[in-house]
């Protein structure tokens, strides 16, 4: 049996997108992640600013099967070139964990693959709740004006594999056109 936690309550900040108590805060710049965006030269370009492109709010707990590890994630809006700010994405290190997504506030896509190439995407705005299945990388991409923001619950022992992600890249990336998205090949994927 793991350590014993007791009952307790988070409070989201619907003005923010922050939960409290805040607990462990990651936040990722331009410089954190520039060589996953498809025109680096303006990536680089864009390091002097170094733009804050999202934060999560995870709540602290054990990071095993007996938990539920749940967060909000912050994804500013803003572009590198014309691809929009993007999470890092990931695999779960237990790759037969499920995430699920709940769309707090803005709007954005869900982007989605396995390791076999299959690929996949879902519109979010608020209300949307997404199930993201075992054994499928993602990333989500803020496609609209204003922060988008979503809480999301996965298995407290799933954890994260980036390092995957950051090497090959995603099948697609979402890139702005005529003031809509568009998803176009990547030219950085390796698979």
């Amino acid at each position: 049996m793991s350590q014993l936690i007791k009952p307790f309550i988070t409070t989201y900040d619907f003005s923010s997108g922050a939960i409290m108590p805040e607990g462990k805060r990651i936040v990722r710049r331009l410089s954190d992640m520039w060589e996953m965006y498809q025109d680096a030269d303006i990536a680089k370009e864009r390091l002097t600013e170094n733009p804050l492109i999202y934060e999560v709010y995870n709540v602290e707990l054990p990071e095993n099967e007996e938990h539920v590890q749940h967060c909000t994630t912050i994804l500013y809006p803003g572009k590198v070139g014309k691809e929009y700010f993007m999470t890092k994405g990931h695999y779960h290190e237990i790759i037969n964990r499920a995430e699920i997504y709940f769309c707090l506030k803005g709007s954005g896509l869900l982007v989605m693959q396995t390791k076999e190439g299959e690929f996949s995407t879902l519109e979010m705005i608020p209300g949307s709740i997404a199930y993201v299945p075992p054994y499928w990388a993602h990333r989500t991409v803020n496609t609209g004006d204003e922060p988008f923001v979503f809480f999301a619950a996965y298995p407290g022992d799933a954890g994260h594999n980036y390092g995957e992600i950051e090497t090959e890249g995603f099948a697609k990336v979402v890139l702005e056109h005529t003031g809509a998205y568009l998803l176009a090949d990547n030219l950085k994927y390796t698979k």
